[in-house]
């Protein structure tokens, strides 16, 4: 709709974010608590520390190595297929993994193996699932609010990740299958929601090139143009080596000695630190020093990792990580905003699925590396180490890319903003 000012005027971008706070809140519930229960089994298993550390990192690994070998795949479906008939598929996959968890911990019959596989099964999902929600997005808005767009988006999505750990762990402690009972309920919300968007503009021709030759050309695309490669390689290092979340677990039982509740409460800091610098940027988008500003975001987040790793006070760690959380969320809303503005839409399919191929390295990626680094070093070395690595990577890429640093503007090459369609009201076949 041309002539709306705002993104909530649209209908489908209200129905988007309905889906995605819906996804995002039974996400980041089940996560948490499949961590818990991997690190509590190992535990009282008789591992140590160090050794449900690296339990903590199979987890990890199992959800990054489906993405990492789907991803070049999932980005080329997300470009030829209907994207929202993708997403619904993906919400039957979650469906059916929390039900699951749900029915085997109401009957006493959690395992490792049955987390290992269920990670498994996540990362399948989650990797036709990201590019799907991201390249949909730029679709239901006009260009000239898709930064706003974004910022609201990444509300609903840090609100699940505030409200989802609280939920997940406090529910934990009333009855350990809740979460995932609840879970359940929100992803068929969820599915709803995706299902409630209407009449999507005309998609961009899909070129008439071989599978592999247009997925060459995805990679070929982020690995020319420095500003989406240095925001894309920017994030993946610094999450990657300084990312604790991981490691909460360990904290939360053996470190700061707080348990289920105060996994919660770690769990939700960052997420409320993240969900307020984007609830200014909604208010008040930013403009201007972008390249610069997220330089200094990703510095800010490696320090304040290093200020957590060796807190033993409860409110310390709290409010550092509410700073992890806000300097990330800064981050991210500058580069998902340079990302889509400056790729065409008939390439945001293959490089929204490069972003998020880079995203789930440096999360699930990192889970495996900073639970490795614990056994290895120990927990509290691992993360220090790892935010110190954060902060000497933002030294290297303002080196490396000049065009980061020289950024100032949101401000799209003409060429995307010729090749990008508008969005319409009228139906049409390809997306209805």
């Amino acid at each position: 709709m041309e002539h709306a000012t705002h993104p909530f005027q649209i209908p489908n971008f209200r129905a988007y974010v309905v889906s995605r706070f819906a996804k995002m809140l039974a996400q980041y519930a089940m996560l948490l608590i499949i961590g818990w229960q991997t690190y509590n089994i190992a535990r009282d298993g008789g591992m140590t520390v160090g050794e449900a550390s690296g339990q903590l990192a199979l987890i990890g690994l199992l959800q990054f190595v489906p993405l990492f070998l789907l991803t070049p795949l999932t980005g080329l479906v997300a470009d030829l297929f209907n994207r929202r008939n993708l997403a619904r598929l993906t919400l039957l996959g979650q469906i059916a993994c929390a039900l699951t968890l749900a029915i085997a911990t109401s009957q006493d019959a959690i395992s490792l193996p049955l987390l290992w596989g269920v990670a498994v099964v996540l990362g399948i999902v989650r990797a036709f699932a990201g590019p799907a929600y991201s390249a949909l997005a730029p679709n239901l808005v006009p260009p000239r609010l898709l930064p706003t767009a974004i910022a609201l988006s990444s509300i609903a999505w840090q609100t699940g990740m505030i409200a989802g750990p609280a939920m997940g762990g406090y529910l934990y402690v009333v009855d350990p299958a809740l979460p995932y009972a609840i879970a359940t309920a929100l992803y068929v919300a969820a599915l709803i929601g995706i299902t409630m968007i209407k009449n999507l503009p005309p998609r961009q021709p899909t070129p008439k090139a071989p599978p592999l030759a247009q997925i060459r050309d995805g990679l070929a695309y982020v690995g020319q143009n420095r500003m989406v490669l240095s925001t894309i390689t920017l994030d993946l290092l610094a999450v990657f080596l300084a990312g604790a979340t991981a490691l909460f677990p360990v904290f939360a039982r053996d470190i700061l000695q707080v348990g289920a509740t105060g996994l919660s409460q770690l769990a939700m800091a960052p997420a409320v630190g993240a969900a307020a610098t984007a609830i200014l940027f909604s208010v008040r988008p930013l403009k201007n020093n972008v390249g610069p500003m997220m330089l200094v975001a990703v510095a800010i987040f490696g320090f304040a990792t290093i200020g957590f790793a060796f807190s033993r006070s409860m409110p310390l760690s709290l409010a550092l990580l509410f700073v992890v959380g806000a300097a990330d969320m800064f981050s991210v809303y500058i580069r998902q905003s340079l990302i889509q503005l400056h790729t065409p839409d008939e390439k945001r399919g293959r490089v929204s699925a490069v972003s998020q191929l880079t995203i789930s390295a440096s999360n699930e990626g990192g889970d495996a590396f900073s639970g490795s680094l614990a056994l290895a070093i120990g927990p509290i070395a691992a993360v220090a180490l790892g935010g110190i690595g954060a902060v000497a990577t933002v030294a290297m890429w303002a080196w490396l890319f000049p065009v980061l640093r020289k950024t100032k503007t949101f401000d799209p090459p003409a060429n995307v903003l010729e090749a990008s369609p508008k969005p319409s009201t009228e139906p049409d076949r390809q997306e209805s």
